[in-house]
């Protein structure tokens, strides 16, 4: 009977942990995801506006924007480079 309750409490805290590593994890995958598909929106957009003359780099920091805010993060970067100075 000993065993047995060893095996079960050992059970019980490999759940625990797993579920305790698991919850970050989720965050940063979704956040992985985010800034690739942002910066793969962001090459789109460099590729169709490269014909108007138009273009946003792409750098860790504007995958990161895009990542995390999605669509309006774009439309913010984009917004941004129309505002602020060239030189900046």
């Amino acid at each position: 009977m000993p065993l047995i309750m060893m095996y079960a409490l050992c059970l019980f805290l490999i759940y625990i942990l797993a579920y305790i590593f698991y919850i970050p994890l989720q965050y940063v995958m979704r956040l992985i995801t985010g800034t690739l598909l942002g910066g793969a929106l962001l090459w789109i957009i460099n590729l169709l506006g490269g014909s108007f003359g138009f273009s946003v780099a792409i750098n860790p920091i504007t995958a990161l924007v895009s990542g995390l805010l999605g669509i309006p993060g774009v439309v913010l970067i984009i917004a941004l480079k129309g505002i602020l100075p060239k030189g900046i």
